[in-house]
């Protein structure tokens, strides 16, 4: 048995961790980098990277599929689902190459493979080979797909996010269960490759929205291409040869028996805190095991430990993972010194097509009477229109009385550029009419923003007489 000590000790070796190993060797101090997994992180590996290889196959064959409608006709569309797998798989593994061989340059001494489990609040034992002793330590272990019990005994006929990309070939038939983006965007690509698809959700929500237009307007709009079915829950599911034998019952009492080849689990992701004996480090938890944390330092109560990415159950995403890991890192270097970092305004995107995101705060975050709401739909958006991508709503919020822009939800078309444009506005804490200030070209589907913008004026400041309603496909408006 080893006994090693260090100044820092993170535990976990995806986006955060590396963002914190990093961040406590900025200050000089000595750190190891502990991984019981492969290198490579979850984005690289299992999630943003190949599920968006995957996406972009499937918006070619749409492209396609959709081009006589501009008068446009290539014949004959054939999806190789061999060919379309090997790229994923290919690019995939480019992508997971660049971040192994970033860890590789780590100086080995500072890399330890194997599960770490806290012993002592400053102690971590690492499998049976090694023990670490730190003055601080970062949790930064991740987090694993959920499966509902329902699926647990399908065998390999139960897939989860990761297991897609380890697939030779397309399916036959794929039922997802989950809404939320990794369901939409696996299910909706695999439609578009030629898979038959079954969306289920247990709600009436999709993608996390929260507000009811906007929620409803992508329901309408997945659901005119999707077999998207809401409100549904699982009776039962069973093996039946090579098929997966799936009952489930609808909001109205209906039941429906049906097979497919794979069943996708897409119900969320649990934070990996099992075994980590978090009871040893004198924390308080809360009732999920949790350590209770401050989302500004990432500092566990006044202790020396720290937590940062998606074991943190807060905002389980790579750019919010990376500045979590920053601060956690940060922190326990300067440790007892601990100061807030900066975290950016909210900021999340579902590559559907059409895009879904939120930005700021959400309609369901906002205080009642304390705002007001403008939007635009795309239905008529010049820009959309030409491009016969005209579906979609954009909702913003604006503050009473300061004016302040505070937040948007959408579903629409490059969504993910117009959320970009929005999060900027309101992490510099701008007004509407500051943001109407800026320039906005013709034609382009930003000026969308402004007709919202424009919506959103009239509503703060009462004076609906005095601004004309206009569409924004007319050059000068």
């Amino acid at each position: 048995m080893k006994t090693l000590e260090f100044d820092v000790a993170v535990i976990g070796a995806g986006s955060a961790g590396l963002s914190a190993y990093r961040a406590a060797k900025a200050h000089g101090k000595s750190a190891v980098l502990i991984e019981s997994g492969p290198y490579g992180t979850t984005c690289a590996r299992v999630g943003c990277m190949p599920s968006k290889l995957l996406i972009a196959a499937a918006e070619a064959a749409h492209a396609i599929a959709e081009a006589p409608g501009f008068g446009v006709h290539a014949d004959n569309l054939r999806i190789d689902g061999k060919a379309v797998m090997q790229r994923v798989k290919s690019e995939r593994d480019r992508f997971v190459g660049f971040v192994v061989k970033g860890v590789e340059k780590i100086d080995a001494a500072e890399r330890l493979r194997g599960h770490a489990r806290f012993i002592a609040a400053d102690s971590l034992q690492i499998d049976d080979h090694t023990q670490v002793k730190a003055e601080r330590i970062v949790i930064a272990a991740g987090s694993s797909p959920q499966i509902p019990k329902e699926l647990r005994d399908l065998g390999e006929h139960l897939i989860v996010n990761d297991d897609v990309f380890a697939w030779d070939d397309l399916p036959e038939s794929v039922a997802v269960i989950g809404v939320g983006i990794i369901g939409l965007e696996l299910g909706q690509a695999l439609h578009r490759l030629g898979v038959r698809v079954a969306i289920f959700g247990r709600g009436g929500r999709v993608a996390q929205l929260s507000d009811e237009a906007v929620n409803q307007t992508a329901v309408d709009c997945l659901g005119a291409d999707l077999d998207l079915r809401l409100n549904t829950t699982l009776a039962g599911a069973k093996l039946v040869g090579k098929q997966v034998e799936l009952h489930t019952r609808s909001g109205d009492g209906s039941e429906r028996t049906e097979h497919f080849q794979y069943v996708l689990a897409a119900t969320g992701r649990t934070p990996n805190i099992a075994g980590l004996g978090l009871d040893m480090t004198g924390l308080q938890l809360n009732e999920h095991g949790l350590p209770l944390f401050d989302p500004l330092t990432m500092q566990c109560g006044q202790s020396a430990i720290f937590i940062a990415g998606d074991v943190d159950n807060d905002r389980p995403l790579l750019h919010e993972a990376t500045d979590e890991g920053r601060i956690a890192g940060d922190n326990a270097a300067r440790f007892p010194d601990v100061v807030q970092g900066l975290r950016r305004v909210g900021l999340g995107i579902a590559f559907t097509d059409p895009q879904i995101a939120t930005v700021g705060q959400t309609h369901r975050s906002l205080k009642k009477d304390h705002f007001q709401t403008g939007e635009v739909s795309f239905a008529d958006q010049g820009r959309s229109r030409v491009m016969r991508q005209n579906r979609g709503l954009l909702r913003v919020y604006g503050e009473r009385g300061s004016h302040r822009f505070l937040g948007a939800e959408m579903i629409g078309p490059r969504a993910e550029h117009l959320a970009h444009l929005l999060a900027w506005a309101c992490q510099n804490q701008m007004t509407v009419d500051q943001m109407l200030d800026m320039p906005f070209y013709h034609p382009v589907i930003e000026e969308g923003v402004r007709t919202a913008l424009r919506d959103l004026k009239e509503s703060l400041i009462k004076q609906l007489s005095e601004i004309e309603h206009c569409t924004d496909c007319t050059p000068g408006v």
